[in-house]
C-alpha cells in the first residue's frame, strides 16, 4: 500500500477544504493508499512568532483579518509575512525533518502556499528520493515565493495562467500538470435537483424572480448587509438568499432589516450546493473556491475586486472578466446595483450562463489519477 501525506493549514478555510474534499474523492475511488492529512500549524507551533507575541497562532491571526475585513495594505504585509517566514526557514526545516525522518512516504503533496520551499528542504533531508507535489488552491500563483518555487518537485495547475508561470520559472513541461479547475468538494457534482417553485416558496421567496446568492465565506462579511440594503432601496426586481455562515449577528441584522425585496437568511449551512441550485447568480469576494463552486453550479458571479482584495485573489476577478462568467466591480457600494440590473436582465444573463457552461472542472476527480502517475514515476 502506497503511503501518502496531504499537508493543509486552517488559514482561510480553503486548504482544508481542498485536502478534505480531495481525501473523500480518493475513499470513494478504493484506492490501495494510506493516505494522511497533516495540519501543517500543528508541526511549526512551537516557533510560530505571531503566537508567542500575540497568544493566537499565525493562521488565527491570518481569519481573524479576514472576519475584520482588515485587509486593507494586505499586499505591503505579504513581504513582511514572508520575512518572517525566511528568519525560521532553519528551525522549520528541522521541525519538519523531525517529524517526516521515521516516516515511509511513497508521496507529500502541499495544498497550501508559502512554505513550501521549507517542506521540499526538509523532505531532502528526512525522504530522500521521495517525490513532492504541490496543488494550487488559487486560480493563480502571486509571486515571489508564494505557491511556486524554483526546486525540482511536482506542480499541480488549475488554470492556463498558473501552467504558464509554473513553466516560465524553468519547471519542466513533464513535471507540471493542467488541470480543468479548483478543487470542490463532491457535493456540488451531486447536488440535488429542486422545485424552484415550491422550494423558494418554502424560504418565503417569490418563486418567479430573479435570485441572487449572497455568500462571503464561513464567516460572512458586514459587506453583506450594505449589498443587501442597496439591493433592497434600488428598484431592482430581484430577491436575496443570504449565506451568512458562522456569524449569528450578521444573520440577525439581515432578518432585522427593512427591505422592499424577499431576503431568505441562512446561518453555516451544509447545503450550500442546494440553495445555489435555487439562485441565479452569485453575489461574495472573489475567492476561488466561491467563483469555483458558483460557476460548476451553473451561476454567473459578481465579485469586487480593489485595494482591500486579498493580493492573491485579484487575478481571480480579471479571470472572470476574462472567461465571462461574470462581473468584477471595483466597488461593491457604488455599483453593485448597476452589475445586479445587468444580472437581471434576461438576454444579459443568458450570455453569462453561456460562459459559465463552457467551463466543466472535474479537477477533484483529475488530481488522483495524476497522483497515482507521479508514483508510478518513481516507483
Amino acid at each position: 500500500m502506497k503511503a501518502l501525506e496531504l499537508v493543509f493549514f486552517d488559514a482561510g478555510g480553503g486548504h482544508r477544504s481542498a485536502a478534505n474534499a480531495l481525501s473523500e474523492v480518493v475513499r470513494s475511488q478504493d484506492r490501495a493508499w494510506d493516505l494522511r492529512l497533516m495540519n501543517l500549524q500543528e508541526r511549526l507551533d512551537e516557533i510560530d512568532l505571531f503566537r508567542k507575541i500575540t497568544g493566537l497562532r499565525m493562521e488565527d491571526i491570518y481569519n481573524l483579518i479576514l472576519r475584520r475585513g482588515w485587509t486593507l495594505g494586505s499586499t505591503q504585509a505579504l513581504p513582511l509575512m514572508h520575512a518572517v517566514i525566511r528568519l525560521y526557514h532553519k528551525a522549520q526545516v528541522d521541525l519538519l525533518t523531525r517529524y517526516w525522518k521515521d516516516r515511509q512516504l511513497s508521496l507529500v503533496v502541499s495544498v497550501i502556499p508559502n512554505f513550501n520551499r521549507a517542506m521540499f528542504d526538509a523532505m531532502k533531508r528526512a525522504l530522500p528520493g521521495t517525490p513532492m507535489v504541490t496543488i494550487l488552491t488559487d486560480i493563480a500563483d502571486y509571486p515571489p515565493h508564494f505557491w511556486i518555487e524554483r526546486q525540482p518537485q511536482y506542480l499541480i495547475c488549475g488554470s492556463k495562467r498558473a501552467y504558464e508561470q509554473a513553466i516560465s520559472m524553468g519547471h519542466s513541461p513533464e513535471r507540471v500538470f493542467l488541470t480543468s479547475g479548483m478543487i470542490l468538494n463532491p457535493r456540488f457534482y451531486e447536488a440535488p435537483e429542486v422545485d424552484l417553485q415550491r422550494d423558494r416558496a418554502a424560504l418565503g421567496l417569490d418563486p418567479s424572480l430573479p435570485t441572487a446568492l449572497l455568500m462571503f465565506g464561513g464567516a460572512g462579511s458586514t459587506k453583506m448587509l450594505s449589498i443587501a440594503q442597496r439591493l433592497g432601496q434600488s428598484g431592482v426586481s430581484l430577491q436575496i438568499i443570504a449565506v451568512c455562515g458562522r456569524n449569528p449577528k450578521l444573520a440577525t441584522a439581515l432578518r432585522g432589516m427593512p427591505s422592499r425585496i424577499p431576503i431568505h437568511v441562512e446561518e453555516f449551512t451544509r447545503d450550500v450546493p442546494r440553495f445555489m441550485r435555487l439562485s441565479d447568480f452569485f453575489i461574495g469576494k472573489p475567492g476561488p473556491g466561491s467563483i469555483s463552486e458558483a460557476v460548476t453550479m451553473g451561476l454567473p458571479v459578481i465579485v469586487e475586486c480593489n485595494a482591500w482584495t486579498l493580493p492573491q485573489e485579484r487575478y481571480n476577478a480579471q479571470w472572470v472578466e476574462e472567461t465571462g462568467v461574470g462581473i468584477a466591480v471595483r466597488s461593491f457600494r457604488n455599483q453593485i446595483v448597476d452589475a445586479a440590473r445587468r444580472m437581471v436582465d434576461p438576454c444579459q444573463r443568458v450570455a453569462f450562463q453561456s460562459h459559465v457552461r463552457s467551463i466543466a472542472n472535474r479537477a477533484v476527480f483529475e488530481i488522483p489519477d495524476i497522483l497515482e502517475d507521479i508514483m508510478q514515476r518513481h516507483s
